[in-house]
């Protein structure tokens, strides 16, 4: 997956603007972030997943998604390996992350 792609496929949610956070692009609904771009640089993005959801998606796919460090990681931040990443691998982490913030099902 490219850096393209996963802007692409994150802004075709609903009502999802993008903006810029610490010097990188960020994915906004309802004025909250729930997905990056290019930290810690343009190899990787970030879902904010609900820490259950988190667990499966770095046990089924290791390549692609691993926990941030620190306390972010453990309420859920996980970094996406965009190289190892597709859109199918990653379509459902992007739903459950905007879904986890807006309360409503896409």
């Amino acid at each position: 997956m490219t850096p393209a792609q996963f802007r692409s496929l994150v802004l075709s949610l609903p009502n999802t603007t993008e903006a810029a956070h610490m010097g990188h692009a960020d994915f906004r609904v309802d004025g909250k972030i729930f997905a990056t771009l290019g930290y810690p640089d343009d190899k990787w993005a970030m879902v904010k997943l609900p820490p259950e959801l988190q667990e499966m998606y770095v046990t089924v796919e290791p390549t692609v998604f691993t926990p941030v460090k620190g306390a972010w990681g453990r309420k859920g931040s996980t970094s996406v390996r965009l190289k190892a990443a597709t859109e199918a691998k990653v379509e459902g982490a992007v739903r459950a992350a905007w879904e986890a913030l807006t309360g409503r099902r896409n």
